[in-house]
């Protein structure tokens, strides 16, 4: 979400100086390095194929071989996987490493450590076979930013201790502490863009004259806070408006270094770690080649797809590469930032044919998700050059639930087309469910929900929150929203569908 112009405004000329930091007196808070630069930090993992996961990590030096052991015992990590992937870019301190492991059980327990003289032992859980119908959990976390002294914070119990490293123990970022103490509730994270807010460094002070480095201790920062989770398990992610460049004035990206503009921090780190789409499991002919074709119009980590047990999902980009897209040269938040397609339609036409190519058989559920709205209450924040790029094609192959954030609260819609209410409401309707689940905490705060409309059917600003999504069967799907805080339900919805036709089209 952008913040207030008129907050920005008296900023303005603060930034236009050495924003970029020639040198200036630092006030920048950055994570202390370790004394092995080869220290593994900032880990995240994420799902590659249906028998193959990556891993990834940071380094405060450049390896020459990144390598990882692994096994499904702590005590015998047999295996070893090893890259030549060790890169960085202009502004960082850090080098993104990254390392694929192949030909894993399915859904199996693995042990892992990074090769390094000071690294830690891991676990993760190997993907699900698509057309696996066992029931599991995910969760949905939106907008989630750096807490503490470059970001916000929740007073708590100060005899509490936080396990999350660089963070006063009186503070408390309850999203991250309840996605950390629910770890073995779900099976992994879709955190479709805003991703720890970087570019909001000028709202605190020590940062006014050292933008350049506050941006980087941020960016660190956050990984860092995340590391407990998404080293355990895999967080895929798309784009959102603050990964676009280093300060969300509009019109002034030109002004970044140029490690800190058009999306490089979020390319750099996601790059090489996100899938393309995976190949199809159906029988069917024209299934395999769409399929095909989605996997050479993939473009990680903007847009791209995969399958775990009985969901298909698609994280799309709502910021760049379709016509008036928001972020891009010309689009209405003047971010500057791509194109990232070799044509405009390139993600568009990845979309069309990742969603023909789904085999219901095989993976009733559809799942698409992306970071700006085009249904949501209040006013001012739903994307209608999305609205018009994306959702013919949601209606078009039945997708059965769209999952937004960038506006900071919790919403559910009724399955809705057009701005229309399906009449068959939860039950078997062709219209896609959709949610908003953009209020896990950041720095700017929560949105209020403002003004309600006719599809809206939960809203909820009062307190930091997150989204589940439980595939129970192949024809029911519970969504949750979660107080933070608490762990208490503060909705519930169960949608029904029929799946009875192997490829939909309508």
């Amino acid at each position: 979400m952008v913040i207030m112009m008129d907050t920005l405004t008296l900023l303005t000329l603060v930034k236009g100086l050495p924003l970029l930091a020639l040198g200036v007196a630092a006030g920048a808070t950055y994570p202390p390095k370790p004394a092995d630069l080869t220290t593994p930090v900032q880990h995240r993992i994420a799902i590659n194929s249906p028998t193959s996961v990556r891993i990834a990590w940071n380094t405060y030096q450049q390896l020459s071989q990144p390598c990882v052991q692994y096994g499904t015992s702590p005590s015998s990590l047999g295996s070893k996987s090893c890259s030549t992937s060790s890169i960085t870019y202009p502004t960082s301190r850090t080098w993104a490493n990254v390392v694929t492991i192949n030909d894993l059980t399915p859904a199996t327990k693995y042990y892992y450590k990074i090769v390094s003289t000071n690294s830690t032992l891991e676990t993760f859980t190997s993907p699900r076979l698509p057309g696996d119908k066992t029931p599991f959990n995910i969760s949905i976390v939106i907008d989630l930013g750096v807490y503490g002294k470059d970001g916000f914070t929740i007073e708590q119990d100060k005899t509490k201790r936080d396990l999350i490293p660089f963070i006063d123990p009186s503070l408390n970022h309850t999203t991250i502490g309840r996605l950390r103490d629910n770890i073995d509730k779900y099976d992994f994270i879709v955190h479709p863009g805003d991703i720890g807010y970087a570019d909001d460094w000028i709202l605190k002070a020590h940062n006014w004259l050292d933008g350049k480095d506050g941006y980087q201790a941020i960016t660190e920062t956050f990984f860092d806070q995340l590391a407990p989770i998404s080293a355990r398990k895999p967080y895929m992610t798309s784009p959102g408006n603050h990964e676009a460049a280093c300060q969300e004035v509009p019109k002034t990206s030109g002004l970044c270094p140029s490690g800190q503009k058009n999306f490089t921090d979020f390319i750099n780190r996601f790059g090489l770690v996100l899938p393309t789409a995976f190949s199809s499991t159906s029988p069917d002919s024209a299934a395999k080649v769409n399929a095909n074709k989605a996997r050479l119009l993939a473009n990680p980590p903007f847009w791209y797809s995969f399958e775990y047990g009985m969901a298909h999902i698609v994280m799309i980009d709502t910021e760049t590469d379709f016509e008036d897209a928001p972020d891009q040269p010309g689009g209405s938040a003047n971010l500057n930032g791509g194109p990232f397609g070799s044509y405009l339609r390139q993600q568009l036409d990845f979309l069309e044919a990742d969603l023909a190519s789904v085999d219901r058989s095989v993976t009733p559920w559809v799942v698409v998700a992306g970071h700006r709205p085009w249904y949501t209450t209040g006013s001012g924040d739903d994307c209608q050059p999305c609205k018009k790029a994306f959702e013919p094609l949601f209606y078009k192959y039945g997708v059965d639930l769209g999952v937004f954030g960038h506006v900071h609260n919790s919403q559910r819609f009724a399955p809705v087309v057009n701005d229309t209410a399906d009449p068959a409401g939860m039950e078997n309707p062709k219209a896609p469910m959709y949610i908003v689940a953009g209020g896990a905490g950041n720095v700017e705060g929560l949105t209020k929900v403002g003004k309600n409309v006719s599809t809206n059917r939960f809203a909820y600003d009062d307190a930091f929150s997150y989204a589940t999504v439980n595939f129970l069967d192949e024809q029911r799907m519970q969504v949750d929203f979660i107080n933070s805080e608490t762990g208490a339900i503060l909705d519930r919805s169960v949608l029904f569908k029929k799946h009875d036709q192997k490829f939909v089209v309508q």
